[in-house]
């Protein structure tokens, strides 16, 4: 039996996971903590940083307690290398780098969207799907080729996670439990459609055209009272959301796949999950989806990517144990793959 402890902290997310390759359930353990800023305000980098270090030994001892495990019971340390915001990802990077040092554990430096991938694929039992990869600072479609996660489209511009919480500062709504779960609640009560740009550009998608064009309704008085803050969170949804939907059929049709997996943050959304799965529906496909508790950023995902790398004969020397804060998905090769399966 393999069992890997792994560490996310890669935005206003801190994780600690514990991950086994036996058993049905995989997850031993999986508690988090987040950064939660005021309505209105992002989360900078140094306030982040400085929240993963409050909260990191507390996560690790928890983990290890819910797993009923002690360190010497961990075969090995993975966090995430990257991408990220820097500062936070040194605070996970130093934790992990003690803990292996305490321990006396090999580490594992994993990618980011990689860990988004292999947790989606490991818990919804995707075989090959294409992958649609939605979080708050990436926005990408994948498929798998080669030993890589090779990236068919993706946003020019920022990030629809981006996009829908700087909307949601603009509107006022507040950051706890996440602004895009916010939207998404005022999105049901939304009755008309506001025309939002919509911008493709082959495989790849714009963005910011919708969040300047939100932000200029929003300053002109929701068009005089004509419309409300939930049209706004409506349209939004019904325009960014038909996008992506758009591109990933490409990629389907491209790729000959039938099937859809949806990971990262932005992921938990229910509409984005009901206009994807009817698209796929009528392709002869279906799409996996996986809830809050493993769509948001955790340890576990970094932890079950670790472990297949392990279990591959991957370790990192802890000189080589730093970060990076452009760590694209199609840079990690996929060791624990076959080149086509």
């Amino acid at each position: 039996m393999v069992v890997i402890l792994g560490i996310e902290g890669s935005a206003n997310k801190l994780g600690v996971g514990i991950v086994t390759d036996q058993g049905e359930d995989p997850i031993l353990s999986n508690p988090r903590h987040t950064y939660i800023t005021p309505p209105g305000t992002g989360f900078l980098p140094r306030e982040t940083a400085d929240h993963h270090r409050d909260h990191a030994i507390g996560l690790v001892k928890k983990a290890l307690e819910e797993a009923k495990l002690e360190g010497k019971d961990i075969d090995a340390v993975a966090y995430t290398k990257g991408p990220g915001m820097g500062a936070p990802l040194q605070v996970g990077a130093l934790v992990a780098r003690t803990i292996s040092i305490l321990w006396k554990k090999p580490l594992i430096g994993v990618n980011h969207c990689v860990g988004h991938i292999e947790m989606g694929r490991r818990l919804t039992e995707a075989k090959d799907p294409i992958v649609l990869y939605v979080s708050g600072g990436n926005t990408q479609v994948i498929a798998y080729s080669m030993r890589r996660y090779r990236i068919f489209g993706e946003t020019i511009d920022i990030a629809v996670g981006n996009a829908i919480d700087r909307i949601a500062r603009v509107l006022g709504l507040p950051n706890d439990p996440s602004p895009g779960y916010n939207i998404e609640q005022a999105a049901k009560k939304g009755k008309q459609l506001v025309e939002l740009p919509m911008v493709v550009k082959g495989m790849d998608i714009s963005l910011s055209g919708v969040l300047e064009n939100v932000t200029k309704i929003v300053k002109d008085g929701l068009m005089d009272g004509k419309i409300t803050k939930e049209d706004l969170c409506f349209s939004l949804q019904e325009s960014v959301f038909s996008m992506l939907v758009e591109i990933t059929e490409r990629a389907m049709a491209h790729c000959g796949k039938k099937d859809v997996l949806i990971v990262g943050g932005v992921g938990c959304n229910k509409r984005l999950q009901e206009m994807m799965a009817t698209m796929a529906k009528e392709r002869g496909g279906k799409v996996a989806t996986m809830d809050h508790r493993y769509c948001i950023d955790n340890g576990a995902m970094i932890a079950w990517a670790g472990l297949e790398m392990y279990k591959s004969g991957i370790r990192h020397e802890l000189n080589d144990c730093t970060i990076t804060q452009r760590f694209r998905t199609d840079q990690q090769e996929v060791t624990w793959r076959g080149e086509n399966s």
